[in-house]
Formats: structure tokens, C-alpha cells, sequence
């Protein structure tokens, strides 16, 4: 299973660098057999720069989450704690092996859409 993911591009970069390790999210898709993750990086690029092996999925509370990820974040705890704020449950892409593409691609050279996910789509 490939989903594309938006990811805002300072941390798109992040990952492609190997300095963002995890890609944290609020909830997940319903089909958990994701095996790579497809990256569009959201405006101001615009484009599908690269994709990643998700290693696993990691799911706790959020402070029992950053205990467990904080070393390789690439976010700062401030960013962290806001984005989860509220919740009693955070979720985490586990970030395997990364490849940038070359060429970076509009959406609908990957998919049959022609605007970004708000959070993901299926490919």
C-alpha cells in the first residue's frame, strides 16, 4: 500500500536530509498496511519531491511519543506539544529508507487527482 502525504517542505526536507526520523500525525488512515509514503511537499513548492519505507507506526500518549522520538523529531517539543494538544493519543510514521526524486512531479503525475490531500490519498 502508497498513500501520498503532505508535509510542509522545511520538514519534507528533514526527511529526505535523514534528520527527521518520524512523521508525526494526529490520526492515521484506516488501512494501517502502508509500506511507503509518497511525499508532496505542500505550497510553496507544490510538487511530489520524493517517498519513504514506513519501518512501522508508532502510537502513545504524547508524552510517552516524544519520549520515544525526540532525538530524531526534527521538530522542536514546543511545535510537538502544540500539535498535539488536546489529544490523548499521537501517531507516528516510523521513517525507513528515503529516496528523493530527481525530477519533482505534479500530483496528478502520481495519482488521478489534481489538488493536494488535505491529509492523504491511497495510490
Amino acid at each position: 500500500m502508497r498513500i501520498l502525504l503532505s508535509i510542509k517542505p522545511q520538514y519534507a526536507d528533514k526527511i529526505l536530509s535523514g534528520e527527521k526520523c518520524f512523521e508525526f500525525r494526529k490520526s492515521l488512515p484506516k488501512n494501517s498496511n502502508i509500506k511507503t509514503i509518497v511525499i508532496y511537499a505542500t505550497k510553496p513548492i507544490g510538487k511530489v519531491i520524493g517517498e519513504f519505507d514506513v519501518e512501522g507506526i508508532v502510537s502513545h500518549s504524547p508524552e510517552d511519543l516524544w519520549e520515544k522520538t525526540k532525538d530524531k523529531a526534527g521538530i522542536s517539543k514546543k511545535f510537538f506539544s502544540e500539535y498535539f494538544f488536546g489529544r490523548e493519543v499521537a501517531h507516528a510514521f516510523k521513517v525507513g529508507t528515503v529516496k528523493a526524486y530527481e525530477k519533482q512531479l505534479n500530483i496528478e503525475d502520481v495519482c488521478n487527482k489534481k489538488v493536494p490531500p488535505q491529509f492523504f490519498f491511497y495510490i
